[in-house]
């Protein structure tokens, strides 16, 4: 049972540094869109893509020996350290609002996605990924209903977008340094 709360724990902690500069995305979607539900179905479209490319971490982790699987912690330290220092958010003000423009844009952002779920996959067992894509999932309606109500609240949308880009990199740089530890 302690690897299922484990579970949960991770799944969380890692929806979160991966996904919180999507949370700003969300909210200027949703802020564009005529039809909300065409944001959902591509928030969940673009995510599904990722989630599908890093399972290959998973399957690779079934034949790599696992004091090789630890060298992808690297990965996630390095996406943190490239977050500090670079802003990727200025595409975004030109995507379309459509299903295809936002599933785009969610799998063109989505590279510290792949860069931490392939190796986290990659070191889990197949009971601990399942659980790991269900909170992800989970974790993925909640925040598409947040990014729904954060773009009518002015002053949460400022502060996330002024802030989140210092969050995101030092839980990205943990996390690599938990993958090269465990």
């Amino acid at each position: 049972m302690n690897w299922f709360i484990s579970a949960l724990v991770t799944g969380a902690v890692v929806f979160s540094a991966t996904n919180i500069d999507d949370i700003v995305f969300l909210t200027i979607f949703f802020s564009q869109a005529s039809h909300r539900w065409q944001v959902v179905i591509g928030q969940y479209l673009g995510f599904t893509a990722l989630v599908a490319i890093s399972l290959i971490g998973f399957f690779g982790g079934q034949v790599l020996p696992h004091a090789w699987l630890r060298l992808f912690g690297v990965a996630p330290i390095a996406i943190g350290i490239k977050k500090l220092f670079v802003n990727r958010d200025d595409h975004i003000q030109r995507a379309s609002t459509g299903t295809l423009g936002v599933a785009t844009v969610t799998f063109v952002n989505g590279a510290d996605n792949i860069g931490i779920y392939a190796p986290l996959f990659a070191i889990s067992d197949a009971s601990r990924v399942m659980v790991l894509i269900a909170v992800l999932y989970v974790l993925l309606a909640a925040w598409c209903v947040a990014g729904y109500l954060i773009h009518r609240q002015k002053a949460v949308a400022y502060t996330l977008q002024r802030w989140g880009h210092w969050i995101v990199p030092v839980v990205l740089i943990t996390l690599g340094i938990y993958i090269l530890l465990d």
